[in-house]
């Protein structure tokens, strides 16, 4: 005898709601009846008239996951159908939200057949007056990733059995939408049991009764409320380029920009020193939308896009971390810094002539002297020791010296140079980055001629009309504060 599952859907509702065909199947057969679940009003009926049903409801009481229920289930039922052909009943259709129909389909051993019945959609289109072609969203409320969610779309929650769930949504929605925001309960859509309820969001695990048939429905949300959103940044930038746009924006470009992408990233700089977490969120927001802009100026002009420049970073991301998305095995993040640095080699390798072509040109010198050494040493290019380089930091400074005896204003230059550029290898040698150091050092000149000025000021005088002498014991003093 062929193995063989034969699954068929119960409607939304009640008997009425229930194909005539598989009415009859039911109601006239000797095979044996599996049902998904007792709890739904249809099985109530069908066993009044004799159909007797063997339920998989202890299933759901063994196991925490419901992963771990479909699987037990989907297990169950393919024993039961080496044995003889079986029927499989579940709510609604089988094809609409039922997971243990699709592991069904996914395997090879038995022979499944889907009868069909009768789908709640019709239903509940009706029930909440809504057309599906304005946009829909079904969504799987016992396992749902947030992102996914589109809120220009109608969004209908099903697989809401009961509370837990309900709050599972409900923590999820709150991070985008307000706890007012109205969403409607709707149970038994289509039924003579029909029950519908339009609730604050905020209320919805502490008003649902649990049914099986439960779904809840999220309206379309107005653009006001998405601002936190980045489809909705990305309409804001597009509007503001727009012929109907403000007219700075438009006037934009890529050169003229470029001023403002540094000044953000130091004011974000200057906001994570102050460990100042909401100057951190706003400046973090000011250098999103200079790749915003300059994204939304490539693609007026027909040359890239954000969607490229998120492509981008995410293919460089994955390339990078083999050991996260692919099956390299590192031990420490040391190792991951030797294979980011050979997977980056590989990445440009076609593109640069040189290992130092990667180093921006536009780079503070102090910093890019700090990255030129930095890349030349992993090749090798670097003393033993730091002694090596407190002996050449002697030599420079020698250097320096004869340099101002001999009044050669351009080798002056050159030989500063050349001391700034050991003392940043020194850095480097520490692992200290000479930006930081120099800036921590700019803060602190500026904190104690502050206090300068401040006593000065205190005593009536002028700094102008102060003396160094007057000066410097401030500074001490500012010092010794410290």
């Amino acid at each position: 005898m062929k193995e063989r599952i034969e699954v068929v859907g119960l409607g939304a509702g009640d008997l009425e709601q229930l194909p005539l065909g598989i009415y009859k199947r039911l109601t006239t057969n000797n095979t044996p009846v599996y049902a998904r679940t007792l709890d739904h009003p249809v099985i109530q009926s069908l066993e009044a008239e004799g159909v007797v049903f063997t339920p998989f409801d202890e299933i759901y009481e063994r196991n925490k996951s419901f992963d771990a229920v479909y699987e037990e289930i989907v297990r169950q039922l393919l024993e039961k159908a080496k044995e003889q052909p079986i029927i499989y009943a579940v709510p609604g259709h089988p094809m609409l939200a039922e997971k243990t129909v699709q592991l069904l389909l996914e395997q090879d051993d038995v022979e499944v057949h889907i009868r069909g019945g009768q789908s709640y959609l019709d239903a509940l289109f009706t029930a909440l007056k809504i057309d599906p072609i304005e946009g829909l969203q079904f969504v799987d409320g016992t396992g749902f990733k947030r992102n996914d969610l589109n809120y220009h779309q109608h969004i209908v929650f099903c697989q809401v059995y009961d509370r837990f769930i309900a709050s599972e949504v409900k923590l999820q929605l709150l991070e985008d939408l307000p706890p007012d925001y109205p969403v409607t309960i709707l149970d038994a859509a289509g039924s003579h049991e029909e029950k519908m309820l339009t609730i604050p969001l905020e209320e919805l695990d502490r008003s649902l009764e649990v049914s099986n048939l439960t779904s809840v429905y999220v309206p379309p949300v107005p653009d006001q409320l998405l601002n936190h959103t980045f489809n909705r940044l990305r309409e804001v930038i597009a509007t503001l380029r727009g012929p109907d746009g403000c007219p700075w924006d438009k006037e934009q470009t890529h050169e003229s920009l470029k001023q403002y992408a540094i000044e953000e990233v130091y004011e974000l700089i200057d906001a994570i020193n102050a460990e100042d977490d909401e100057g951190i969120v706003e400046e973090l927001g000011d250098v999103l939308l200079q790749v915003m802009l300059h994204s939304q100026i490539g693609e007026d002009e027909g040359y890239f896009s954000i969607d490229d420049v998120i492509k981008s970073i995410t293919d460089k991301m994955i390339f990078r971390h083999p050991h996260v998305f692919s099956n390299v095995k590192v031990d420490s993040s040391q190792e991951v810094t030797v294979n980011w640095e050979e997977l980056k080699q590989k990445e440009k390798a076609e593109k640069r002539k040189s290992i130092l072509e990667g180093i921006p040109r536009s780079l503070p010198s102090l910093l890019k002297a700090y990255k030129l050494q930095h890349i030349a040493a992993k090749v090798g290019f670097e003393w033993e020791d730091a002694r090596g380089i407190w002996k050449k930091l002697e030599e420079e400074i020698d250097e320096v010296k004869s340099a101002i005896a001999a009044d050669n204003e351009q080798e002056i230059k050159k030989e500063l140079g050349d001391v700034l550029f050991v003392l940043a290898n020194l850095t480097r040698y520490y692992q200290v980055n000479p930006e930081e150091a120099l800036s921590l050092t700019n803060e602190k000149f500026t904190r104690r001629f502050s206090y300068i000025e401040e006593k000065l000021k205190e005593k009536g005088k002028d700094i102008m009309h102060s003396n160094l002498e007057e000066m410097d014991y401030y500074w001490n003093e500012a010092k010794e504060r410290e």
